[in-house]
């Protein structure tokens, strides 16, 4: 494993991985932006070419190219890790039977991956022909991998078994239950199986959609895997793995109901299609969407149940920061079947033609709201709190503006009955200033080490880089220098940054460096001096003569070096 991390690390820069996500600026001998992390309108978001690292100032975030793509992508080290071997080329080969017990979310992983080939193995001609007739070609159910659930009570649980997985294993994956007389139960049983994958295309979970003879009539029409330490519905979109690179060239994302939207979807060729897994859409999906682009399409089901649905996840997304269109289906119309009846042409369009969510609305209420008063009302109803969790206060002053013609009022009007609206939790709000640390930024100590940390990590040091160690050990103190030098890598990670950030346009940085030192020798001889004065005074009032003596020697040497330290400089 480690041998793969450094061919991954030798072959990928941490700048190409970091500016498929940001855009990245020449900062010096760094690289800046604004954070992903953390909303923010100063750049503070740095990343090291030269160490193959990043850091925050706003929020503190920093690290090396795998922890970036773990919490911008949501993903353990091994999801990381995955991601990273597929963009470097490097073959990932994982150890069977070795000394190291596999942790238990590996293990679930490899149960899920199991069960997904053992549905696939298993889809039947009958299921074949229903997706068939549905549009789908063999390539697009090869390709999202879509297997079958038969009939049988625990087929998959006896088999999973045959492979080693324990039942607790099995119960902890979503695929099984314990029945009434505590033996297992599959939880997909007469379906067709949509495998669900993180974003590093490793499988999480499934949705099985109910179909064949035997199928019971109550049993509800989707099914997906409950939440397991693997599938959290909040934080999965359904066919994002495939869609990231499609969503970053084209700069938005294109938000479906369920699975067979995405799979037409995609196979019209808009492979920067995602859809919602068992859960409304969410702001923890709007960010995951944000990471890749701010742009949104909403094309959710044309009948009452699919246009709710879209203003809820409108409001989270523009909650979430993301700009939100809407693609208008005709009525009582999916994507799948649009795109099956009249083709692939009619779904570009409806992308192509979709409307920004304020313009939308307010063209469907005054198509079915025609009458003036009526309008107005509802303009105030419906219309404003989507305008309320728009954050960007360019696109609410355009579209009070908007408004404001559509109604013939003025736009103080308008922006009155906005101010009034109450805020809902996500809305947005005044930017959050990140305070620096005041330890990092007045602690000299520590001003002076970071420079040092600085210097070590450049192949060209513009300081003589072990006088200086000296001194500074001389200044602090030799247990002072091993403290700075025990603080955890990420803190000193930072402490490099702040120098260079500080630094690294001077054209005189060994003068700094030494003026630095000086403060600090300075600072230590008159902390010294009060410390020897408050105990000779203390001599003093006692009477201790034999101990004023041996005191006030230390003073007169302390202020004789004091004096020769402010000639020699």
């Amino acid at each position: 494993m480690a041998d793969t991390v450094q061919q991954i690390k030798d072959r990928l820069s941490i700048v190409d991985v970091v500016s498929q996500y940001v855009k990245l600026e020449r900062a010096g001998g760094s690289m800046r932006a604004r954070c992903p992390f953390h909303a923010e309108k100063t750049p503070s978001f740095f990343v090291s070419p030269d160490r193959g690292t990043y850091h925050c100032f706003g929020c503190g975030v920093g690290g090396d190219v795998f922890s970036f793509v773990e919490a911008i992508e949501g993903l353990d080290f091994k999801g990381a890790l995955k991601v990273l071997a597929e963009k470097a080329g490097v073959e990932l080969v994982y150890e069977r039977g070795g000394k190291e017990k596999r942790d238990e979310r590996e293990r679930l992983f490899e149960l899920l991956e199991t069960a997904t080939i053992f549905y696939t193995s298993r889809l039947t001609d009958a299921a074949k022909k229903y997706l068939t007739e549905r549009g789908v070609t063999d390539g697009t159910m090869q390709a999202f991998r879509v297997g079958w659930a038969g009939d049988a009570w625990s087929e998959l649980s006896d088999f999973l078994k045959t492979k080693k997985f324990s039942d607790k294993e099995i119960l902890d994956a979503g695929v099984a239950k314990k029945n009434e007389r505590g033996s297992l139960t599959d939880k997909f049983r007469n379906r067709i199986i949509f495998p669900i994958a993180d974003s590093a295309g490793r499988i999480v979970g499934f949705s099985g959609r109910i179909f064949g003879e035997k199928a019971s009539p109550e049993a509800p029409k989707y099914l997906n895997s409950p939440e397991t330490p693997l599938f959290h519905k909040s934080r999965i979109l359904y066919g994002l793995d495939r869609a990231k690179l499609a969503i970053r060239k084209h700069n938005f994302a294109v938000l479906v109901e369920g699975q067979m939207d995405l799979l037409a979807s995609h196979q019209a060729g808009w492979s920067n299609t995602v859809a919602v897994s068992g859960t409304a859409f969410t702001t923890e999906h709007a960010q995951i969407i944000k990471r890749l682009s701010d742009n949104l399409v909403l094309a959710l089901d044309a009948d009452e149940a699919g246009i709710k649905a879209a203003g809820r996840a409108a409001r989270a997304a523009l909650q979430g920061g993301l700009n939100v269109k809407v693609a208008q289906l005709p009525t009582g119309t999916d994507p799948a079947d649009l795109i099956l009846k009249e083709g692939a042409e009619s779904w570009r369009a409806a992308i192509r033609d979709s409307k920004d969510i304020i313009t939308f609305l307010l063209d469907v209420l005054h198509e079915h709201l025609p009458q003036p008063d009526k309008f107005r009302r509802a303009v105030e109803q419906v219309v404003l709190p989507f305008l309320s969790d728009m954050q960007s206060p360019i696109e609410r002053e355009t579209h009070v503006r908007a408004i404001a013609k559509r109604l013939g009022v003025s736009e103080a009007a308008v922006s009155e009955a906005l101010a009034a609206m109450p805020r809902t939790e996500g809305a947005p709000r005044a930017e959050k200033k990140v305070q620096r640390n005041p330890v990092v930024a007045a602690d000299r100590a520590r001003q002076a080490y970071a420079l040092l940390l600085w210097q070590r990590s450049v192949p060209k040091p513009d300081i003589k880089v072990d006088v200086f160690e000296a001194k500074l050990a001389e200044a602090v103190g030799v247990d002072g220098l091993a403290i700075l030098e025990s603080l955890p890598e990420a803190e000193r990670e930072a402490l490099r940054f702040s120098s260079e950030s500080l630094h690294r346009t001077s054209s005189g940085l060994e003068r700094e460096a030494q003026t630095l030192l000086d403060v600090l020798m300075k600072e230590k001889l008159a902390a010294e001096l009060a410390a020897i004065s408050s105990e000779l005074q203390k001599a003093e009032s006692a009477g201790n003569e034999a101990e004023k003596g041996r005191l006030t020697k230390a003073v007169d040497m302390l202020i004789k070096r004091i004096a020769q330290f402010h000639e020699s400089r």
